[in-house]
């Protein structure tokens, strides 16, 4: 008898988002079986492809017309000791699960083809050692259709190898993003916006902040904060596939953040990760004011000044010997939160080019949350 093989292989849902002056609708699945989420509510669609027979049954009602808004700036938050998200499980918007369900699906199948691929690789390894031992020891002797037998077997193996191979590149969820062309120009313009601002000379991952007794520090800074080197940049998650990269945050001190068009994506491994709808986020742009005592970034700039040791007013106090001045430059802070338990903050160094992907991220979400209402 030869060798047989017999693989396991889901079809991975799609994910289609439809964006456009219409409306914003989401779809997760296959043909004959999918979920579409849309403004007048979630609905599960079902049928016979080739057939025309379908089925489509509402499951849940349509969002709320309580989309927040988010303001262009936000003076001041309550010091955080600790600026930490909850634990990343518990944040997934429910209409998102669907989303969620499909990128573990796709892992897990990568996971066992390879696996499967491990054990094929070994089986071949065994079967082509008993053909050369075969001509070593049996050489006259066996049987040629044992031979030829085994040299099918060989070449059954490498094809199945091949074909596993195959379906690993196919389990990926396919992100499929249909915009309007209005709103395609004004994502494009925001992905141009963001790729400014990820060449700011500094990017930090703001992980606490802490109020100060300035009548004891003789200090103009009423809170200090504690944070470090990070980066932004454009990149794609490992389990999806799509002709929009994400906007990636990395994140020091929890789960690093993606946003894709219309929800965002908090990863901290392929088992542990969350998804979030837009309708859910609250993503706030704060300018700062802030006393640099450090090495100030070349494209940052000076707006005001200060002392190390100052009065109430602001003038230095002149109790102090060697009283000195400090530059206080203009930082830009990006705060995201859920009601969920995100908490997020990054600040960079390049103040003009945060102010332009502020203005076009808040635009673009005006524009989604007009669509949706």
């Amino acid at each position: 008898m030869g060798w047989t093989f017999r693989k396991r292989v889901k079809i991975i849902p799609g994910v289609h988002l439809n964006l456009s002056k219409s409306g914003i609708s989401t779809t997760i699945g296959v043909k004959g079986a999918s979920i579409n989420i849309g403004k007048k509510g979630t609905y599960l669609n079902t049928g016979i492809p080739g057939t025309g027979i379908s089925h489509r049954q509402k499951i849940s009602g349509g969002k709320g017309s309580n989309s927040n808004v988010i303001p262009e700036t936000v003076d001041e938050f309550e010091p955080q000791d600790n600026i930490v998200s909850s634990d990343v499980q518990e944040i997934t918007s429910q209409n998102m699960e669907g989303v969620k369900e499909a990128i573990l699906l796709a892992h897990q199948q990568r996971v066992d083809l390879k696996k499967d691929i491990t054990n094929v690789k070994a089986v071949l390894g065994k079967t082509k050692t008993k053909l050369t031992l075969s001509y070593i020891f049996l050489y006259g002797f066996i049987n040629k259709n044992k031979t030829a037998e085994i040299k099918e077997d060989i070449n059954n193996q490498k094809a199945t190898i091949i074909e596993l191979e195959e379906e690993v590149e196919k389990s990926y969820v396919s992100l499929d993003i249909e915009f309007s062309d209005e709103m395609e120009t004004e994502y494009i313009e925001l992905i141009d916006s963001f790729n400014l601002l990820s060449q700011s000379e500094k990017i930090w991952d703001v992980t606490g902040a802490y109020q100060e007794d300035t009548r004891k520090t003789r200090s103009a800074a009423g809170t200090s904060i504690k944070k470090n080197d990070t980066s932004v940049g454009l990149t794609q998650l490992p389990d999806i596939k799509s002709k929009y990269e994400a906007m990636y945050f990395n994140n020091l001190n929890g789960p690093d953040v993606y946003i894709y068009p219309n929800f965002v994506i908090m990863y901290e491994n392929e088992g542990k990760f969350a998804v979030i709808d837009y309708d859910e986020l609250d993503i706030y742009f704060r300018k700062t004011r802030f006393i640099e005592t450090g090495k100030i970034p070349q494209d940052s700039k000076i707006i005001d000044k200060t002392w190390a040791k100052v009065n109430k007013n602001g003038t230095p106090d002149k109790r102090f010997k060697g009283n000195y001045e400090i530059p206080i430059v203009a930082y830009g802070d990006i705060i995201m939160r859920t009601n969920t338990g995100m908490n997020e903050n990054w600040q960079f160094s390049n103040y003009e080019s945060f102010a332009e992907f502020g203005e076009r991220f808040v635009n673009y979400r005006k524009t989604i949350n007009s669509i949706t209402k």
